[in-house]
Protein backbone atom coordinates (compact mmCIF):
# COMPACT_ATOMS: atom_id res chain seq x y z
CA UNK A 1 0.00 0.00 0.00
CA UNK A 2 3.08 2.28 -0.12
CA UNK A 3 4.37 1.44 -3.49
CA UNK A 4 3.92 4.65 -4.54
CA UNK A 5 7.11 5.39 -2.48
CA UNK A 6 9.83 5.33 -4.35
CA UNK A 7 13.76 5.46 -2.83
CA UNK A 8 16.91 3.23 -2.08
CA UNK A 9 17.97 1.73 0.66
CA UNK A 10 21.02 1.21 2.08
CA UNK A 11 22.42 -1.60 4.48
CA UNK A 12 25.17 -3.51 5.60
CA UNK A 13 23.46 -6.31 7.14
CA UNK A 14 21.98 -8.06 3.85
CA UNK A 15 22.82 -11.32 3.43
CA UNK A 16 23.63 -11.68 -0.07
CA UNK A 17 24.46 -15.25 -0.80
CA UNK A 18 20.39 -16.85 0.10
CA UNK A 19 17.38 -16.97 -2.44
CA UNK A 20 14.97 -14.80 -3.18
CA UNK A 21 12.27 -16.13 -1.04
CA UNK A 22 14.50 -16.60 1.92
CA UNK A 23 15.61 -13.06 1.88
CA UNK A 24 11.60 -12.09 1.95
CA UNK A 25 11.56 -13.95 4.91
CA UNK A 26 14.84 -12.36 6.69
CA UNK A 27 14.30 -10.65 10.09
CA UNK A 28 16.92 -8.12 8.73
CA UNK A 29 14.32 -7.25 5.72
CA UNK A 30 11.00 -7.10 8.32
CA UNK A 31 13.05 -4.61 10.38
CA UNK A 32 13.75 -2.00 7.60
CA UNK A 33 10.06 -2.56 5.96
CA UNK A 34 8.69 -1.45 9.17
CA UNK A 35 10.72 1.38 10.14
CA UNK A 36 10.63 2.86 6.77
CA UNK A 37 6.73 2.33 6.35
CA UNK A 38 6.65 4.29 10.33
CA UNK A 39 8.68 6.53 8.78
CA UNK A 40 6.90 7.68 5.76
CA UNK A 41 3.48 7.29 7.55
CA UNK A 42 4.81 10.07 9.76
CA UNK A 43 6.37 12.18 6.95
CA UNK A 44 3.01 11.71 5.35
CA UNK A 45 0.97 13.05 8.67
CA UNK A 46 3.58 16.14 8.87
CA UNK A 47 2.31 16.98 4.88
CA UNK A 48 -0.85 16.53 6.21
CA UNK A 49 -0.80 18.99 9.01
CA UNK A 50 1.60 21.70 7.41
CA UNK A 51 0.45 21.64 3.95
CA UNK A 52 -2.59 20.23 3.83
CA UNK A 53 -3.84 21.87 0.37
CA UNK A 54 -0.75 19.98 -1.20
CA UNK A 55 -1.56 16.99 1.01
CA UNK A 56 -5.04 16.68 -1.08
CA UNK A 57 -3.48 16.81 -4.32
CA UNK A 58 -1.36 13.53 -2.57
CA UNK A 59 -4.34 12.03 -1.44
CA UNK A 60 -6.32 12.42 -4.76
CA UNK A 61 -3.42 10.54 -6.52
CA UNK A 62 -2.36 8.01 -4.38
CA UNK A 63 -5.51 7.72 -0.99
CA UNK A 64 -7.18 4.87 -2.86
CA UNK A 65 -3.60 2.75 -2.45
CA UNK A 66 -3.04 4.35 0.65
CA UNK A 67 -6.34 2.89 2.07
CA UNK A 68 -5.45 -0.75 1.40
CA UNK A 69 -3.24 -0.34 4.18
CA UNK A 70 -6.27 -0.18 6.82
CA UNK A 71 -6.97 -3.86 5.44
CA UNK A 72 -3.56 -5.09 4.89
CA UNK A 73 -1.76 -3.60 8.31
CA UNK A 74 -4.16 -3.83 11.14
CA UNK A 75 -1.47 -2.49 13.71
CA UNK A 76 -0.75 0.40 11.67
CA UNK A 77 -4.71 1.23 11.12
CA UNK A 78 -4.90 4.18 13.72
CA UNK A 79 -2.28 6.00 11.75
CA UNK A 80 -3.51 5.56 8.62
CA UNK A 81 -7.35 6.80 9.53
CA UNK A 82 -5.64 9.92 10.41
CA UNK A 83 -4.26 10.51 7.14
CA UNK A 84 -7.83 9.69 5.29
CA UNK A 85 -9.84 12.28 3.44
CA UNK A 86 -13.07 11.30 2.33
CA UNK A 87 -15.96 12.94 0.01
CA UNK A 88 -19.13 13.34 2.33
CA UNK A 89 -22.55 14.83 2.65
CA UNK A 90 -20.96 17.79 3.97
CA UNK A 91 -20.26 19.89 0.62
CA UNK A 92 -18.14 19.27 -2.12
CA UNK A 93 -14.62 19.31 -0.33
CA UNK A 94 -12.22 16.35 1.08
CA UNK A 95 -13.16 15.91 5.23
CA UNK A 96 -10.78 14.23 7.42
CA UNK A 97 -12.31 11.98 10.18
CA UNK A 98 -11.22 15.07 12.65
CA UNK A 99 -13.29 17.27 10.86
CA UNK A 100 -16.50 14.71 10.25
CA UNK A 101 -15.42 14.48 14.64
CA UNK A 102 -15.97 18.26 15.28
CA UNK A 103 -19.62 18.01 13.09
CA UNK A 104 -20.97 15.16 15.73
CA UNK A 105 -24.78 15.79 16.20
CA UNK A 106 -26.25 15.71 19.73
CA UNK A 107 -26.62 12.05 19.97
CA UNK A 108 -24.88 10.53 17.49
CA UNK A 109 -23.01 7.53 18.30
CA UNK A 110 -21.27 6.32 15.10
CA UNK A 111 -19.01 7.36 12.04
CA UNK A 112 -21.76 6.81 9.27
CA UNK A 113 -20.73 6.01 5.69
CA UNK A 114 -22.28 4.68 2.39
CA UNK A 115 -19.88 2.59 -0.17
CA UNK A 116 -20.47 2.69 -3.74
CA UNK A 117 -19.04 3.17 -7.23
CA UNK A 118 -20.52 6.37 -8.27
CA UNK A 119 -20.29 9.50 -6.09
CA UNK A 120 -23.59 11.30 -8.01
CA UNK A 121 -25.29 7.82 -7.13
CA UNK A 122 -24.50 7.79 -3.31
CA UNK A 123 -25.92 11.68 -2.94
CA UNK A 124 -28.97 10.28 -4.79
CA UNK A 125 -29.62 7.52 -2.08
CA UNK A 126 -32.71 7.41 -0.59
CA UNK A 127 -30.83 5.58 2.35
CA UNK A 128 -29.26 9.47 3.01
CA UNK A 129 -32.78 11.10 3.42
CA UNK A 130 -33.26 10.68 6.75
CA UNK A 131 -29.71 11.52 7.83
CA UNK A 132 -29.59 14.71 5.88
CA UNK A 133 -33.26 15.80 7.96
CA UNK A 134 -30.73 15.83 10.65
CA UNK A 135 -28.13 16.90 9.27
CA UNK A 136 -25.84 14.14 10.06
CA UNK A 137 -22.77 14.04 8.01
CA UNK A 138 -22.44 11.01 5.51
CA UNK A 139 -18.92 9.92 4.51
CA UNK A 140 -19.19 8.44 0.23
CA UNK A 141 -16.80 5.81 -0.05
CA UNK A 142 -16.41 5.05 -3.80
CA UNK A 143 -13.16 3.16 -4.22
CA UNK A 144 -13.13 -0.51 -4.69
CA UNK A 145 -10.80 -1.21 -1.41
CA UNK A 146 -13.60 1.17 0.81
CA UNK A 147 -16.15 -2.18 0.64
CA UNK A 148 -13.34 -4.17 2.46
CA UNK A 149 -11.25 -1.97 5.13
CA UNK A 150 -14.71 -0.48 6.47
CA UNK A 151 -15.55 -4.15 7.74
CA UNK A 152 -12.55 -4.99 9.71
CA UNK A 153 -11.93 -1.67 10.91
CA UNK A 154 -13.17 -1.07 14.55
CA UNK A 155 -13.83 2.86 14.70
CA UNK A 156 -12.11 6.25 14.98
CA UNK A 157 -12.36 8.56 18.50
CA UNK A 158 -14.24 6.43 20.38
CA UNK A 159 -17.21 5.94 17.32
CA UNK A 160 -17.50 2.67 15.58
CA UNK A 161 -18.07 2.60 11.48
CA UNK A 162 -21.84 1.93 10.79
CA UNK A 163 -22.68 1.66 7.14
CA UNK A 164 -26.29 3.61 6.61
CA UNK A 165 -27.27 0.21 4.08
CA UNK A 166 -26.90 -1.75 6.90
CA UNK A 167 -28.90 -2.87 9.91
CA UNK A 168 -31.25 -0.61 11.71
CA UNK A 169 -31.02 3.30 11.06
CA UNK A 170 -30.46 4.50 14.97
CA UNK A 171 -31.60 8.18 14.61
CA UNK A 172 -35.11 8.64 17.05
CA UNK A 173 -32.61 10.40 19.18
CA UNK A 174 -31.35 12.85 16.89
CA UNK A 175 -33.45 15.91 16.24
CA UNK A 176 -34.61 16.76 13.10
CA UNK A 177 -33.09 19.92 12.00
CA UNK A 178 -34.72 23.27 11.96
CA UNK A 179 -35.46 23.60 8.09
CA UNK A 180 -37.71 19.79 8.57
CA UNK A 181 -38.58 20.22 12.21
CA UNK A 182 -41.49 22.44 10.52
CA UNK A 183 -42.41 19.15 7.87
CA UNK A 184 -41.94 16.32 10.41
CA UNK A 185 -42.87 12.77 8.60
CA UNK A 186 -46.47 11.93 8.23
CA UNK A 187 -47.77 9.88 11.40
CA UNK A 188 -48.92 6.40 9.96
CA UNK A 189 -51.03 4.92 12.92
CA UNK A 190 -49.27 1.57 13.41
CA UNK A 191 -52.31 -0.72 12.57
CA UNK A 192 -52.01 1.12 9.44
CA UNK A 193 -48.47 0.36 8.93
CA UNK A 194 -49.05 -3.28 9.85
CA UNK A 195 -51.13 -4.00 7.27
CA UNK A 196 -49.30 -2.00 4.70
CA UNK A 197 -46.54 -4.70 5.86
CA UNK A 198 -48.56 -7.57 5.59
CA UNK A 199 -49.72 -6.71 1.92
CA UNK A 200 -46.07 -6.09 0.78
CA UNK A 201 -44.84 -9.69 2.58
CA UNK A 202 -47.96 -11.21 1.04
CA UNK A 203 -46.97 -9.55 -2.50
CA UNK A 204 -43.25 -10.21 -2.33
CA UNK A 205 -42.87 -13.20 -0.88
CA UNK A 206 -39.13 -14.85 -0.67
CA UNK A 207 -37.94 -11.91 -3.17
CA UNK A 208 -36.99 -9.84 0.34
CA UNK A 209 -35.68 -11.25 3.31
CA UNK A 210 -38.47 -8.75 5.56
CA UNK A 211 -40.50 -5.80 5.25
CA UNK A 212 -40.20 -3.03 7.53
CA UNK A 213 -41.00 0.24 8.09
CA UNK A 214 -38.15 2.57 8.06
CA UNK A 215 -37.01 5.76 9.96
CA UNK A 216 -33.91 7.08 7.19
CA UNK A 217 -36.53 7.91 4.73
CA UNK A 218 -38.44 10.84 4.21
CA UNK A 219 -39.17 11.59 0.66
CA UNK A 220 -38.80 8.17 -1.10
CA UNK A 221 -41.06 5.16 -0.80
CA UNK A 222 -38.93 2.62 0.13
CA UNK A 223 -34.91 1.30 -0.41
CA UNK A 224 -32.97 -1.48 0.63
CA UNK A 225 -31.04 -2.24 3.29
CA UNK A 226 -28.86 -5.45 4.57
CA UNK A 227 -29.49 -7.46 7.81
CA UNK A 228 -27.34 -6.36 10.31
CA UNK A 229 -25.68 -9.37 10.78
CA UNK A 230 -24.11 -9.83 7.19
CA UNK A 231 -22.58 -7.42 4.55
CA UNK A 232 -23.68 -3.87 4.12
CA UNK A 233 -25.20 -3.33 0.87
CA UNK A 234 -22.12 -2.57 -1.38
CA UNK A 235 -20.30 -5.58 -0.24
CA UNK A 236 -23.35 -7.93 -0.64
CA UNK A 237 -24.00 -6.39 -4.29
CA UNK A 238 -19.88 -7.55 -5.00
CA UNK A 239 -20.58 -11.42 -3.66
CA UNK A 240 -23.95 -11.28 -5.37
CA UNK A 241 -22.22 -10.89 -8.60
CA UNK A 242 -19.43 -13.59 -7.66
CA UNK A 243 -22.62 -16.23 -6.40
CA UNK A 244 -22.79 -16.24 -10.37
CA UNK A 245 -19.30 -17.71 -10.19
CA UNK A 246 -20.28 -20.41 -7.82
CA UNK A 247 -19.43 -18.87 -4.45
CA UNK A 248 -22.05 -18.09 -2.19
CA UNK A 249 -24.27 -14.95 -2.12
CA UNK A 250 -24.82 -12.33 0.23
CA UNK A 251 -28.69 -13.34 0.97
CA UNK A 252 -31.79 -11.33 0.33
CA UNK A 253 -31.97 -7.53 0.96
CA UNK A 254 -34.26 -5.71 3.56
CA UNK A 255 -37.25 -3.71 2.25
CA UNK A 256 -37.40 -0.80 4.41
CA UNK A 257 -40.17 1.56 3.40
CA UNK A 258 -41.94 5.23 3.99
CA UNK A 259 -45.28 3.93 5.79
CA UNK A 260 -46.49 7.62 4.89
CA UNK A 261 -46.04 7.63 1.66
CA UNK A 262 -48.69 7.70 -1.21
CA UNK A 263 -47.46 4.95 -2.88
CA UNK A 264 -47.01 2.98 0.17
CA UNK A 265 -51.30 3.71 1.13
CA UNK A 266 -52.11 2.64 -2.34
CA UNK A 267 -50.95 -0.55 -1.19
CA UNK A 268 -53.35 -0.79 1.18
CA UNK A 269 -56.30 1.14 -0.58
CA UNK A 270 -55.78 -1.62 -3.61
CA UNK A 271 -56.18 -4.43 -0.85
CA UNK A 272 -59.30 -3.03 0.74
CA UNK A 273 -60.96 -2.93 -2.05
CA UNK A 274 -60.61 -5.98 -3.25
CA UNK A 275 -58.11 -5.58 -5.87
CA UNK A 276 -55.39 -7.97 -4.92
CA UNK A 277 -53.42 -7.63 -8.09
CA UNK A 278 -52.92 -4.05 -8.33
CA UNK A 279 -51.48 -4.30 -4.89
CA UNK A 280 -49.38 -6.90 -6.03
CA UNK A 281 -48.45 -4.99 -9.42
CA UNK A 282 -47.48 -1.95 -6.61
CA UNK A 283 -45.81 -3.60 -4.38
CA UNK A 284 -43.63 -4.98 -6.91
CA UNK A 285 -42.89 -2.12 -8.62
CA UNK A 286 -41.64 -0.80 -5.08
CA UNK A 287 -39.34 -3.03 -4.92
CA UNK A 288 -37.81 -2.69 -8.60
CA UNK A 289 -38.16 1.31 -7.86
CA UNK A 290 -35.86 0.54 -4.81
CA UNK A 291 -33.65 -1.29 -6.97
CA UNK A 292 -32.89 1.09 -9.88
CA UNK A 293 -32.42 3.89 -6.68
CA UNK A 294 -29.64 1.09 -5.44
CA UNK A 295 -27.99 1.09 -8.63
CA UNK A 296 -29.57 -2.32 -9.97
CA UNK A 297 -31.82 -3.21 -12.83
CA UNK A 298 -35.19 -5.07 -11.86
CA UNK A 299 -34.62 -8.31 -11.20
CA UNK A 300 -37.54 -8.89 -14.26
CA UNK A 301 -37.23 -6.08 -16.32
CA UNK A 302 -40.12 -7.52 -18.86
CA UNK A 303 -42.79 -8.00 -15.99
CA UNK A 304 -41.95 -4.61 -14.62
CA UNK A 305 -42.42 -3.11 -17.83
CA UNK A 306 -45.99 -5.05 -18.50
CA UNK A 307 -46.73 -3.93 -14.35
CA UNK A 308 -45.92 -0.23 -14.97
CA UNK A 309 -47.97 -0.47 -18.17
CA UNK A 310 -51.07 -1.51 -15.91
CA UNK A 311 -50.68 0.97 -13.55
CA UNK A 312 -50.44 4.09 -15.93
CA UNK A 313 -53.40 2.71 -17.97
CA UNK A 314 -55.91 1.77 -15.36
Amino acid sequence: YLRFVRGVVDSHDMPLNISREMLQNNPTVAGIRKALAGRVLNELKAAADKQPDDYVGLWEAFGAVLKEGLYEEPERRDALLQLTRFRSTAGDGWRSLKDYAAALKVNQTAIFYLVGDNLDRLKASPQLEGFRARGVEVLLLTDAVDAFWVTTALGHDGKPFQSVSQGQADLDLIPLVAADASKPPIAVKPERAARIVAELKLALGDAVSEVRVSNRLTDSPACLVASASGPDRALGKMLERQAQAGRPSAGRPILEINAGHVLLEAVAAAADSGQPERAADLAWTILDQARIQDGEAPADPAAFASRLTRLLTT
